[in-house]
């Protein structure tokens, strides 16, 4: 069970964690002991988030987020396979988090008068810089 906040838990059975050998460095260790691990999260079929926030969590998992709806987490920092564990739960929790936050909507705004002067006027002071870089005329 992983707690994401108040109002949010994650039951056992929407989880699933696999374990496979890290890459990378580790001496003989690595070649022995599976510690990186991979979860799996059920997002589409979980009853504790709403459409809107499954919908941004769609977005924010981009290549993680599977056919099936299911986020996939891997972790093989630590040579522990308990403290890759942790990490990976706490990347699912930072993600469903970082979804929980509605965007706001953007209001859309007016340009003043005196901006739009001030516009037209740096746009004429150009326009004469630029008329002045020309060939001179011969008359």
């Amino acid at each position: 069970m992983i707690r994401i906040n108040d109002d949010i838990t994650l039951q056992d059975w929407e989880l699933s964690e696999s374990f496979m050998r890290a890459s990378g460095p580790g001496g003989q260790n690595v070649n022995k002991v599976s510690t990186a691990v991979e979860l799996r999260f059920e997002a589409a079929r979980s009853p504790s988030l709403t459409p809107d926030v499954k919908a941004r969590l769609k977005k924010i998992a981009g290549r993680k987020w599977t056919k099936e709806g299911a986020i996939i987490v891997t972790a093989e920092k630590h040579r522990l396979q308990l403290m890759n564990r942790e990490l990976a739960e706490e990347k699912l929790a930072e993600m469903i988090r970082a979804a929980l936050i509605a965007p706001k909507r953007r209001i859309k705004t007016r340009p003043t008068l005196a901006s739009k002067k001030r516009r037209l006027e740096t746009k004429t002071k150009r326009a004469v810089v630029k008329s002045l870089r020309g060939t001179p005329d011969h008359e």
